[in-house]
Parts: structure tokens; C-alpha cells; sequence
């Protein structure tokens, strides 16, 4: 079977590729170039900005080298366009509503998993592959699902809730047994040079490390506005831009404790964008982040639910231990999640909420509304 392998210049898709020619697959990488910051007016914020070489150019070096040490052939696929229109757009225009978005969800689901997958097939390749730490396996009726990998601290299935069950069968998953350590084992052993001891990718899907206020400054204004204390509804200093603060969010903020009202330090309670005004708590008042049901839009599922109202566990961001909670399926598209045996801080409209039953990933929706603890 020929199998593309999407081949991002790091070591986790390297060894992804050597694990498949070492199963007999007829392998290739594919590189995608999917962020142009030249033509993205990427400049504020960019560290890279000056360098002789862009960070995608020394990844395409990187992958290049990869592919002449494993001995299969690199191809370069371009979704520039393709990723601005169908990702970042998206990406902004959800800033834009106060809310938080994330894109290597819908890079997944757009870019990955469906230009790449289709640029693959033009090539003449099956299936493709990803360096992601998943798992694949069987439900109970046989079905191939997602589950969460062998090593539980590099999981990822959280960024591949959105894809769906055609897309999870279009791929291979070949970390979904080994740990990070392992892989750099391996990537030593074989003398990969170029990514054995290269640091894990952080930032932006495909666009990398920003200083995150700066370089949201160059696509909307910065616009200065009041800090107002909650429960209290008192003004308590100024911020840069609502746009740029993120429901939870307790460092960055600028602003230190008041004597007299409590402990030091704030939380950001909430967001209006209208009247361009961020709301705070103290800790003490920390109750108000809390939320006892939420509900989802843009629901996905990746297998077929016979029940209605079923016991799962969710991740409202990444790295968050399985919150317990009740799924009701409203629509094809709809779901509400009831929690409220147990109240979750800081569900954030905008943000995804990935569903589990056990280690299988169900799916996952982006989290529209939240029903308060206290107000």
C-alpha cells in the first residue's frame, strides 16, 4: 500500500514514516507550506521577522534531510491559500466575537486531513499518515475509531475531535504505541540529525511562536479599554485590547491586588466586546469561572450513539484531565453537556470540547454558551 506521510521537518512524523517502511509500506512524505508571513502581513510579534531563513524553509530543510536518511522520496504540497481562507479566517473572526478559538482543530479538519488527504490521492497514494500520538482500533461492532495513544502526556486525539469517521479511516497513526522517549530513541539510533534533538512545535498550527497580542495586532486594532472588578462593578485599570484576553486567563493581566478587597491577583470573568470591557474576579470570588453546563455547536461525531444522555468524560482544553458529564445529543448538530455535579472553571465560548467514553474519543464540538454557577 503507498502511504504519504505528512512530513513536517520535526521528529515525531520522521519516526511516524520509519515505523511504516519498517511494516512494508510504500512510503513518501508530503510537506505542507500552508503560512506565507510575507503575504499574511505576519510582522508584529514575529521573532522570526529579519532572519536570513523563514522557520517553514528551515522545516522543509529539515524534512528534506529526513527523507534522504529514510530513503523515500519528499513531495511539497502549498495550502496557503487554502489555510487562510478555511482556517485563519475562521480563526479571526471568532477573536473578533470575544471568543477563543482554536485553530489546529480546524487545521486538522481542513488542511490535514482533507487538502493533504486529497493532494495524496492525485498522487496516486491509499492512505495517509500522521506523526499525531493517537491510537487506532475497533469499537464494539468493529468499527475503526480514535483512541487516546500509549502515551498519555503527548496525547492529541483533543485536536482531532472535529475530524470525521471517513477521515480517521483516510489514516495511520503509527506513534499510537511508543512514547516521546522512544521516539527519540529511535531518531538517534538512526542518526536523523536534522530532528533527533529538535524541540517539540509550539504556537500557531503552521504559523509557530508569536507574541500572541502583537501578532493578533495585525489583522485587528488594539483598542484600549476599562478593567472593570466583578462582583463589585468597579473600574480597577485599563487593558490593551478586549480581543486579546482569554476567560481564566490570571497572568498578563497588568494590574495587581487592591488592599482591603481580598487576595492579590485576578482572573478574567468575562468579555464584552461592544462596549470593549474586560470583567475580573479576585480568587476569592473564583466561583464565578465556574459553569455547570454548556452547549456545543458545530458537533461531530465519529461513531454512531444508540443512547441518548450518556455518561462521558470531556476535555474543555487541552491537557485537562476527563471531565465527568452528561452528553444530550439535541440535533445533528447540536449537543448540551450537563455537569453539574461537578462545576468547571473557565468553559470558554469559542474553545472545543473533546468527548470521550473511556479511552475512545466520540468527538467534539466548539463550546457556544455557558450556564453559570453564580453570577
Amino acid at each position: 500500500m503507498k502511504v504519504m506521510v505528512g512530513l513536517s521537518g520535526g521528529v515525531d512524523s520522521a519516526i511516524a514514516a520509519y515505523l511504516l517502511k519498517q511494516e512494508g509500506y510504500e512510503v513518501s512524505g508530503g510537506f505542507m507550506r500552508n503560512w506565507d508571513a510575507l503575504a499574511n502581513n505576519d510582522y508584529l510579534g514575529n521573532p522570526t521577522v529579519g532572519e536570513s531563513q523563514c522557520p517553514q524553509e528551515k522545516d522543509y530543510d529539515d524534512a528534506v534531510e529526513v527523507a534522504k536518511k529514510l530513503g523515500i522520496p519528499l513531495l511539497r504540497a502549498d495550502f496557503v491559500k487554502e489555510y487562510w481562507d478555511e482556517v485563519f479566517s475562521f480563526f479571526l473572526s471568532e477573536y473578533e466575537l470575544g471568543r477563543t478559538p482554536n485553530p489546529d482543530v480546524f487545521c486538522n479538519k481542513y488542511i490535514k486531513f482533507d487538502h493533504f488527504y486529497e493532494f495524496a490521492k492525485k498522487q496516486g497514494f491509499e492512505k495517509i499518515a500522521m506523526g499525531h500520538y493517537a491510537r487506532k482500533g475497533l469499537d464494539e461492532k468493529g468499527n475503526e475509531r480514535l483512541f487516546k495513544p500509549k502515551d498519555r502526556n503527548k496525547d492529541q486525539t483533543y485536536f482531532l475531535c472535529q475530524i470525521s469517521k471517513e477521515q480517521v479511516a483516510s489514516c495511520f497513526f503509527p506513534l499510537g504505541d511508543i512514547d516521546k522517549p522512544e521516539v527519540r530513541r529511535l531518531a538517534h539510533e538512526l542518526d536523523l540529525n536534522s530532528v533527533m534533538d529538535k524541540k517539540d512545535s509550539t504556537g500557531v498550527c503552521f504559523i509557530g511562536e508569536r507574541h500572541f497580542k502583537e501578532f493578533l495586532q495585525n489583522y485587528m486594532p488594539a483598542k484600549p479599554g476599562n478593567i472593570v472588578l466583578m462582583p463589585q462593578n468597579k473600574v480597577i485599570g485599563t487593558h490593551v485590547g478586549v480581543y486579546f484576553y482569554t476567560l481564566g486567563q490570571h497572568k498578563g493581566l497588568g494590574i495587581g491586588g487592591i488592599k482591603g478587597e481580598g487576595e492579590g491577583g485576578y482572573f478574567v470573568y468575562d468579555k464584552d466586546v461592544k462596549n470593549n470591557i474586560l470583567y475580573v474576579v479576585q480568587p476569592k470570588d473564583k466561583d464565578m469561572l465556574c459553569s455547570t453546563s454548556c452547549t456545543l455547536s458545530r458537533l461531530n461525531l465519529q461513531g454512531e450513539i444508540e443512547e441518548n444522555d450518556i455518561p462521558v468524560g470531556v476535555k474543555f482544553r487541552y491537557r485537562q484531565p476527563d471531565q465527568p458529564c452528561i452528553l444530550h445529543i439535541e440535533n445533528e448538530h447540536e449537543a448540551t453537556l450537563h455537569y453539574e455535579n461537578h462545576p468547571v472553571e473557565a468553559v470558554t465560548p469559542g474553545q472545543i470540547a473533546a468527548i470521550y467514553q473511556g479511552d475512545m474519543l466520540l468527538g467534539g464540538g466548539i463550546i457556544e454558551k455557558t450556564t453559570p454557577l453564580r453570577k
